[in-house]
């Protein structure tokens, strides 16, 4: 599952770079990435850097409310490479982007493998990690600093699409579009590599249909 969770990184990364687009409003633009609706979803492969021939696809496939909010089932699936196990994680989230962070529960099923429902406390763990070590966590917090580069039209697999080229201070570029879900397009990490979208739609549906089993919670160290 690495792959996965340095996508999900990726894919934070560029959803944050949407914050500086050359607009009235550009706090607003950033948000509207992150607000995302149920059955929307983008495929994507990646070439080159450490994740070559790797296959991502994002989408939301359920919502949820607790309290007075609604969050939303993020799924990533894909694998690490051609000759790489598949995988599936879903995550319980406010919405995309930088509210990734927020995680308020998580599914994992692995290649010939039950799905596992994750124990809260390491829910909380991984969100924590996300936080504090996650670079794109990092660099959305930055993301005013982006640069802009100006619209273009960008040739990816999905089609031609006319795209904001939007560059990080620290080397990543990335490509988007408002009416693409998750706004990417096509992205070029600092660590190398090239990710493009290969399709959308809003049609998504969950990729787990078996029901999740309760993996036992932690044992945690007495203070």
């Amino acid at each position: 599952m690495p792959t996965l969770y340095r996508a999900l990184g990726a894919a934070t990364l560029l959803a944050s770079l949407v914050a500086p687009l050359a607009a009235q409003d550009p706090a607003e633009l950033c948000k509207s990435i992150g607000r995302v609706t149920v059955g929307q979803w983008s495929s994507y492969t990646m070439t080159g850097g450490k994740a070559d021939g790797a296959k991502l696809r994002l989408a939301i496939v359920g919502q949820e409310r607790r309290g007075d909010s609604t969050l939303y089932w993020l799924e990533i699936s894909g694998n690490s490479g051609p000759s790489g196990k598949g995988g599936i994680l879903q995550l319980l989230v406010p919405g995309f982007g930088v509210d990734a962070t927020a995680i308020r529960g998580m599914i994992v099923k692995t290649a010939g493998q039950p799905a596992m429902k994750m124990p809260d406390q390491m829910v909380s763990m991984m969100g924590q990690n996300m936080g504090q070590n996650n670079e794109a966590v990092d660099v959305a917090r930055r993301c005013a600093s982006a640069q802009v580069v100006g619209w273009e039209s960008v040739s990816v697999p999905a089609g031609s699409v006319r795209a904001l080229h939007l560059k990080n201070v620290d080397g990543g570029e990335a490509w988007v579009a408002r009416d693409v879900p998750f706004g990417i397009v096509k992205a070029r990490p600092k660590d190398g590599g090239e990710m493009v979208l290969t399709g959308h739609g809003m049609d998504a549906k969950s990729s787990i249909t078996e029901k999740p089993q309760e993996m036992p919670g932690m044992m945690l160290p007495k203070p």
